[in-house]
């Protein structure tokens, strides 16, 4: 006997469990839905939510432009483009101030060689050793001025 309820019971919940049932569910769910989305829409059309839900959108969409205007208006334009270029030359100028440091290296160790040999040396060997120091000068000038399309 308890074989037999046992088989009945598993019949039952077969029986129940259908891919026919469940189709037949599924279909009313999607009915009741429906029939609430309709439900819903027609009432806001008969009470005139419609229409001031959509005045509420416009004043909600001018109320997003107006802080969108505020906000690029607040943004540091001019700073940034100053930023910029201040980053630009601070790439350029590291190059610029070692040759500067690199020449000046070299006019302080040449002026300090020229001292040490003014000390040890007689009148003629200075006079052409300044006419020496005046033509290296002048071809150094003359090169400075060719590179930058000045020539004279």
């Amino acid at each position: 006997m308890m074989e037999k309820a046992h088989q009945v019971q598993q019949w039952w919940k077969l029986r129940w469990l259908s891919f026919k049932h469940a189709t037949i569910v599924v279909c009313l769910f999607n009915v009741l839905t429906a029939l609430f989305l309709l439900q819903g829409f027609l009432s806001a059309f008969s009470f005139g939510k419609f229409s001031s839900s959509h005045q509420s959108n416009s004043v909600l969409l001018r109320h997003i432009k107006e802080s969108e205007e505020i906000r690029r208006a607040m943004i540091p334009v001019d700073l940034i483009k100053r930023v910029k270029e201040i980053e630009k030359e601070a790439h350029v100028e590291p190059e610029a101030v070692k040759q500067k440091d690199t020449k000046q290296g070299a006019a302080s160790d040449l002026v300090s060689r020229l001292n040490n040999l003014r000390s040890y040396s007689d009148a003629g060997s200075l006079k052409a050793l300044e006419e020496w120091r005046k033509r290296k000068m002048e071809r150094a000038r003359q090169r400075e001025l060719g590179k930058n399309g000045t020539v004279v």
